[in-house]
């Protein structure tokens, strides 16, 4: 290794050391609202909540995403009013009173930011709030309470030791007709697509659909990295879900995307409407 070489590798360890103290320090919750453009006829309301980001920067940059989903929003659509939580799970609950969706990007499992406040969550489904999951907001902890949840908003979640998370590229030749993909063309792109998802046996509609390599079977089994079921359905090429919708029997609508590791696929115009769409499909109360 060259002076050269060394001098890159340090400047990449001191960026991650300033990252990581940088997130042991306490997490401020900020919240920014922008009102409707145009204050006549019905109005919609989105909120977005968003985690800290855990990554270094162009991974799990939840907060600047979100914004970026919530400013294409608002283009689209004058009627509606949007709401970003970042940083946790905001202290004044008011903010949710008279939400039509619910787009949740934040860090999962042990850190999801609905398990220590299931009691509002399940509260806003009950009412027939909509819910948006994306990337890593789309694992909640194996048969606990949040996992109930999470399938009663959105019918499916990662589920540890059966779902997997590797990094490839899908491509997706085929869209099923539905709200969620109009204006959609297939397309490619490699992201960290989560897939072999746990669902509910009904009402679950795929509307992201690959084949998986070999090569995202690389790593050994593991709580996130395979198992012998998943191994054979890649084996088998059986075509993986990487996002679906989903209509509740109680009504209100779900919507997982296990896509948005990298920052930059938001620029995918295919990807980004696509979870545009699907944030005014959930929106609009059946």
């Amino acid at each position: 290794m060259d002076r050269y070489q060394r001098t890159a590798r340090l400047g990449t360890c001191l960026a991650m050391l300033a990252f990581l103290l940088a997130g042991c320090g306490p997490q401020e919750i900020s919240v920014q609202k922008h009102a409707a453009a145009s204050p006549a006829g019905p109005q919609t309301k989105v909120v977005f909540l968003a985690g800290p980001d855990s990554h270094l920067p162009g991974a799990h940059e939840h907060k600047q995403g979100s914004l970026l989903l919530e400013a294409a929003l608002r283009e689209r659509q004058a009627s509606i009013e949007t709401v970003t939580v970042y940083g946790g799970w905001p202290t004044d609950e008011s903010i949710f009173d008279g939400a039509d969706a619910l787009v949740m990007y934040c860090d999962g499992g042990d850190s999801h930011l609905i398990n220590d406040h299931l009691q509002t969550f399940n509260r806003l489904l009950d009412e027939g709030v909509g819910v948006v999951a994306l990337h890593y907001c789309v694992e909640v902890p194996k048969g606990s309470a949040s996992a109930d949840a999470m399938l009663n908003a959105t019918g499916g979640y990662f589920e540890t030791w059966w779902s997997v998370n590797p990094h490839w590229t899908a491509q997706f030749t085929a869209l099923p007709p539905h709200p969620v993909t109009r204006d959609i063309k297939p397309f490619r792109l490699e992201d960290e697509w989560y897939f072999n998802m746990r669902f509910v046996e009904r009402g679950v509609t795929p509307v992201l659909s690959a084949i998986a390599p070999a090569s995202t079977m690389d790593r050994w089994n593991g709580a996130h990295s395979g198992n012998d079921t998943v191994r054979q359905l890649v084996a088998d090429e059986v075509p993986q879900v990487v996002a679906w919708a989903y209509e509740r029997d109680g009504g209100g609508r779900g919507f997982g995307y296990t896509g948005g590791h990298y920052h930059a696929n938001w620029d995918n115009d295919n990807a980004r409407e696509l979870v545009l769409n699907a944030i005014e499909w959930v929106a609009a109360r059946p």
